[in-house]
């Protein structure tokens, strides 16, 4: 299983930061989704896939059944770079 790095961009910081001030429990579930993330981006529980509509050419990832990340990201040799939306 491969490990990557997460890199985080200043405007996903910021969202991510506004994202969790208004959900502060739903903390735990987001560190422990990002971590899967790192660790195997294809895990069957994080049920990342391509969406479609206006949201076209970003993904999905699941937090819990309620709420998910919508992001893009890109795979490089020091990491995935995520970008949130």
């Amino acid at each position: 299983m491969n490990k990557y790095k997460l890199i985080f961009p200043e405007s996903y910081l910021k969202k991510e930061k506004k994202f969790l001030k208004q959900h502060p429990e739903l903390i735990p579930r987001y560190k422990k989704v990002l971590k899967l993330l790192e660790l195997n981006p294809n895990h069957p529980s994080l049920r990342l896939h391509k969406l479609k509509g206006k949201f076209r050419g970003k993904y999905s990832v699941s937090i819990t059944m309620s709420y998910r990340i919508v992001l893009t990201f890109t795979i490089t040799d020091k990491g995935i770079i995520l970008n949130r939306y």
